[in-house]
């Protein structure tokens, strides 16, 4: 992303006080925990497809820098409540906040981002933007209940898994790209491609993490993790359609039975490889991306859209 961050040198620099200063506390528990989690901050790269989506529309202004902090607290608190329902103790190789505080304190910082985010906004008047994110994470938190029924069923639909990471990530992202074009852009329908252009990133984006479960251990979980989780993703889903009647009653027994089984997950991966699972996802995120760019490129050539395209080719070109 060397092009997005020299483009955006001085205002990711700006951000990043912005976010310091949002992020300081005067309850003195309370700022330890929010002080550890920017330490842990990841890659940004909502706030990046925010601001470049605003740069698109002519100019970053207060309430482009308003949108990218207010994606970045709500993401963050997510992931403060995702890591507690999990129970996992590690973010990003480090300690998660319900290792360190457990989860009660966990609850509360994920709480107080998502409320000091509506505060943020209501105090601007940015009404629009906070409209925007708040269907974004409505659909999230639909779509994450539904993922926890179906898990107790093995669902083999795949334009129902296509529905579910839509609500799950594409929706997010797309109200990040959505929020930046509302905060420079005044033509409606140009706002309404560029989240349509974000959702169909988001799109390719989750597929390069559906696909990562199947083969790169080096991303900080273990591949077959979602099998053992009992969350069937396109891989997946593309194998078990596809697959001989016998191959798929052993596949269905491992899933219902032994599915934290590592040596029988390992079967499972290894028949997905074998069905080219792998690599009918992997065509999928592709073409979600070229999806992408499409949109991207019904705009004027810029360095601007350069980056955008750089951001959402990184997307499925990622490591981890």
């Amino acid at each position: 992303m060397q092009l997005t961050r020299t483009l955006l040198e001085q205002e990711l620099l700006r951000f990043e006080e912005y976010y310091q200063q949002r992020l300081s506390n005067n309850v003195g528990l309370l700022n330890s925990v929010l002080q550890y989690l920017e330490k842990q901050k990841g890659k940004q790269m909502r706030p990046m497809f925010v601001l470049l989506c605003a740069k698109l529309g002519g100019g970053i202004n207060e309430q482009s820098y308003r949108a990218a902090l207010l994606v970045e607290m709500l993401h963050t608190a997510s992931l403060v409540h995702d890591d507690m329902v999990d129970d996992s103790m590690l973010r990003r190789n480090a300690f998660s906040v319900n290792a360190l505080w457990k989860n009660r304190i966990a609850v509360l910082t994920g709480d107080y981002l998502f409320s000091d985010g509506l505060v943020l906004s209501l105090s601007n008047r940015d009404e629009e933007i906070l409209r925007t994110y708040s269907n974004a994470i409505r659909q999230m938190i639909e779509a994450e209940l539904l993922q926890m029924v179906k898990s107790k069923k093995i669902q083999v639909n795949e334009q129902a898994y296509y529905e579910l990471i839509n609500a799950k990530t594409a929706s997010f992202l797309a109200a990040a790209c959505a929020a930046g074009a509302r905060s420079s852009f005044t033509d409606e329908e140009l706002i309404k491609t560029i989240h349509l252009f974000g959702e169909k990133a988001g799109m390719a984006f989750q597929l390069k993490d559906d696909l990562f479960d199947y083969g790169n251990a080096a991303i900080g979980k273990p591949v077959g993790n979602d099998i053992k989780e009992r969350k069937i993703t396109l891989p997946l889903i593309y194998t078990l359609n596809t697959c001989s009647a016998a191959t798929r009653k052993k596949l269905m027994h491992i899933l219902q039975h032994h599915n934290t089984n590592k040596d029988k997950v390992d079967e499972v991966v290894a028949e997905v490889v074998k069905a080219g699972g792998m690599d009918y996802a992997e065509r999928k995120m592709y073409a979600y991306r070229d999806e992408a760019l499409a949109l991207l490129y019904t705009f004027p050539v810029s360095d601007t859209r350069a980056a955008l395209e750089e951001m959402v080719r990184y997307t499925t070109d990622r490591s981890y």
